[in-house]
């Protein structure tokens, strides 16, 4: 898979994107990502991209020509371009599964106000990664990308990802590691008795009832689209 970011602050997120998981996806091969600033399409001593509103108001408004510069650079016929705006529809597993079998993904990070309407007409996607306002669109990025990466076949193994959360609309069961008794709370005996089939049974009862209290909505979806 192959991601350009579009943003005013490459260093920064390529800094984010440098650790753990996605590092050694990134070493390996299996994912290549790479930044663009806006700013290199600027004519412009001072590389500006971004202007006051027409119509008044507070903040500033990134131009649209730096950004579909920007874009076309990156772009190929397999591109599939995602702006990052609370406008767009909500972010979820079933999004990031669908991104993860792209080739080629182009993320744009809006910043100050926002972006001029126009370059909206040159994306395929808009997404937002919920009901909230950030600084810019790098952190919602950040987020994006990190969920898609691990599902990209070869990052991680498969059974990593089985029983996690949100996969048939259910939370994952709680975990436990050593010690087996910590401040006088006990391991369940189930998890320590050997018995998979009963560790199985355990889990699945237990990630039904905290989506059931949690995530009401997602337990309607597992009883009409799964169960």
């Amino acid at each position: 898979m192959k991601i350009d970011v579009i943003t005013i602050f490459p260093k920064e997120l390529d800094l984010a994107l440098s650790y753990s998981i996605i590092k050694r996806a990134r070493e390996s091969g299996i994912v290549d990502i790479n930044f663009v600033n806006p700013r290199d399409f600027t004519k412009d001593k001072h590389k500006t991209v971004d202007d006051k509103p027409y119509g008044g108001g507070s903040g500033m408004v990134l131009m649209p020509d730096p950004l579909y510069k920007a874009i076309k650079k990156v772009k190929r016929k397999s591109s599939y371009v995602v702006l990052l705006t609370p406008r767009g529809r909500v972010y979820n597993q079933k999004i990031a599964e669908e991104l993860s079998t792209k080739k080629h993904i182009i993320f744009v990070c809006a910043h100050y106000e926002g972006y001029d309407e126009r370059i909206t007409e040159f994306v395929n996607d808009e997404i937002s990664i919920g009901d909230f306002i950030l600084t810019g669109g790098e952190s919602a990025c950040i987020c994006v990308i990190d969920s898609i990466v691990r599902l990209v076949d070869g990052v991680i193994k498969d059974d990593s990802r089985k029983n996690e959360s949100f996969n048939n609309f259910l939370l994952e069961y709680p975990q436990y590691t050593r010690p087996a008794i910590w401040k006088k709370m006990k391991v369940p005996d189930v998890l320590l008795s050997g018995n998979h089939k009963e560790i199985e049974k355990w889990r699945k009862e237990k990630s039904l009832e905290i989506t059931k209290v949690r995530r009401p909505d997602l337990y309607k979806k597992y009883l009409m689209e799964v169960r």
